[in-house]
């Protein structure tokens, strides 16, 4: 069971956050141009953070809590963490901006909605 640790905090916070993007109409998966962004700016620095720190010896990870695969000496978990709490971010951000009404000129009718609203 300690295997599924980290994988499971993963799970947790798509589970978590999901519904934000159906109950609350976020358009986070409708705008994928916008999250590969994100992905882009966020994702590859702590990516490339996270190598470093590892094959430099800073830290390592504990493969009992995770699930044993490796992609470029970091666990799959560790890859996935890159993608998936970028998204929970911007889903959670995109959330309070639609419960508060703020704008930022890419909602439906603005003239940046063509194309997919990056």
């Amino acid at each position: 069971m300690e295997r599924l640790t980290y994988i499971a905090m993963i799970v947790f916070v798509v589970v978590a956050t999901l519904p934000l993007e159906v109950l609350l109409r976020t358009r986070v998966y409708a705008r994928l141009r916008r999250f590969g962004l994100v992905l882009l700016c966020v994702g590859v620095p702590f990516a490339a953070w996270d190598l470093a720190a590892t094959a430099a010896g800073h830290w390592r990870f504990d493969l009992d809590q995770t699930l044993g695969l490796e992609l470029a000496d970091l666990p799959l978990e560790e890859w996935l963490f890159f993608l998936v709490v970028p998204l929970a971010s911007v889903m959670t951000l995109e959330a309070v901006r639609s419960v508060r009404g703020w704008s930022v000129g890419d909602e439906a009718g603005t003239s940046r909605e063509a194309g997919d609203g990056a």
